[in-house]
């Protein structure tokens, strides 16, 4: 009952979100037509076309925005999620869905819609829906302190952790979560705990079970207890009440996702990030804006090719071995910056190296050529590199990808480094560039991005990187 009730308050949301969607498509088209021509007339002269042919996209729009919706999990529980973490969602999906929009019109060459109608549709469904979101919440809390639409929650076990998850849920009456009370896994227990009574033993799990009102049971056992709570487990599923296992391994670190393979369940250990909705994001931006990057300095790289042809002899590119994704080895292009007898001559600037560690930096390095000087100060000869990121070998913000003989020398803290796809910038380039001394100080920044990534923290990278690129900052 309480599976369908859910459902049914999911269609309903869903239902909310487009009719939200359609109220921002059809209120943008007004705006843009007849208000904007109004009071703009220098920026916006003309009306748009009719209704009648914007409404032909509308039910394209609504597919999308479902498309998107159901794929980023916005119909899922929402009682644990922050107000934050949803608002960054919404954002990801009208953002993504506006881009999806705007190519589809330029794919298939619907002349009539209008760039401005896009960015104020997007805008005003963004507004929208984010309103529609805290009224839910809101509404959500006001029924919950009425003492509606809230689950009961049995702890099997009483234990520090045990007494940790109730304070929790406590402490968050939003989430419409009760405490039911606690079972003791064995011998002698106190009548209740933080207030919340105990109500038996193991043995007395399924009469609880039974006579109690319960909608989720979560254990709360040490390794060796759980084992003897397996028929428990069972009548769970058996009453159809969901039943969660808090699991403590002290020793190891990172995040613990529960997967499976052919119905076979799986505890997997990852200290990467796990958001398929906004990795996939992060390689569309990948292919997006190199895309454009390429297109747009396509002339300049044409011009740098050929500066480099007339300054030294040798190739423009210079291609090499590197590692990617745990330790995946490829091809990396650059445009040539040394002499072509570069790598011969290694052993003759060993001693300008000014970083610590397995890896070689030298702004003194006699091997450079004028140009070549000119282009990494400039970090242009690194736009090649955006072929790369085009076939997935790189992304734009990630660690650097290292050689395999430095590589060979990490200490095994630092091989973590891998365990993300190498970028063309990433927290080492905004925190100083080529002036970090320290390779290990160099390490923690890229094990730091790996272990706060998300989109956000990408484009704040990314626009760090065009001033520090400008200014020449600590380049090499």
């Amino acid at each position: 009952m309480l599976k369908e009730r859910a459902k049914l308050i999911a269609y309903w949301v869903w239902t909310a979100d487009l009719a939200v969607t359609a109220g921002a498509f059809l209120l943008a088209w007004v705006v843009r037509s007849h208000l904007a021509p109004v009071l703009w007339p220098q920026l916006f002269p003309t009306r748009l076309y009719p209704l009648s042919r914007y409404l032909g996209l509308l039910p394209l729009v609504l597919v999308i925005w479902t498309f998107l919706l159901v794929a980023g999990q916005a119909y899922t529980s929402r009682r644990t999620v922050s107000l934050r973490r949803e608002a960054w969602q919404v954002f990801q999906i009208v953002a993504l869905g506006t881009l999806i929009l705007a190519t589809t019109g330029w794919l298939l060459r619907l002349d009539f819609v209008s760039r401005p109608f896009l960015v104020l549709f997007g805008g005003l469904d963004l507004l929208f829906l984010l309103a529609e979101k805290l009224g839910l919440r809101l509404l959500a809390r006001r029924i919950r302190k009425r003492g509606l639409n809230y689950r009961t929650l049995l702890i099997v076990g009483i234990n520090p952790r045990a007494e940790e998850i109730a304070a929790i849920v406590n402490a968050h009456p939003s989430w419409g979560l009760k405490i039911l009370g606690f079972v003791a896994p064995d011998g002698d227990a106190p009548p209740e705990v933080q207030g919340v009574p105990v109500l038996g033993h193991a043995t007395d799990l399924p009469a609880i079970l039974e006579q109690e009102v319960v909608d989720e049971v979560m254990f709360v056992l040490s390794r060796r207890q759980l084992g003897e709570f397996e028929d428990a487990l069972l009548l769970c599923a058996e009453l159809g009440i969901r039943a969660r296992v808090v699991l403590s391994f002290p020793h190891i670190k990172g995040r613990i996702v529960l997967d499976e393979l052919e119905g076979i369940p799986l505890l997997t250990f990852t200290t990467t990030p796990g958001a398929p909705f906004a990795i996939f994001l992060k390689r569309l931006a990948d292919i997006v804006v190199s895309g454009l990057i390429l297109v747009a300095f396509s002339p300049l790289m044409l011009l740098i090719a050929i500066a480099i042809k007339l300054s030294s002899p040798g190739p423009a590119l210079f291609s090499q071995i590197r590692c990617g994704l745990n330790g995946r080895r490829f091809q990396l292009y650059k445009f040539r910056t040394m002499v072509r007898d570069a790598q011969e001559r290694m052993d003759e600037v060993a001693h300008l190296n000014e970083v610590d560690g397995p890896v070689f930096k030298s702004r003194r390095d006699p091997r450079v050529t004028p140009v070549g000087r000119i282009l990494r100060r400039l970090s242009l000869d690194e736009l090649p590199q955006l072929f790369n990121v085009l076939a997935g070998d790189m992304s734009l913000v990630g660690p650097r990808p290292p050689l395999p003989d430095e590589v060979a020398r990490y200490e095994r803290w630092q091989r973590r480094r891998l365990s993300m796809k190498p970028g063309l910038t990433g927290l080492w380039q905004v925190s100083g560039r080529a002036t970090l001394g320290d390779f290990n100080d160099w390490i923690t920044l890229d094990l730091a991005y790996i272990d706060n990534w998300s989109l956000w923290l990408d484009i704040k990278i990314m626009l760090k990187t065009i001033p520090a690129v400008l200014s020449t900052r600590g380049a090499a």
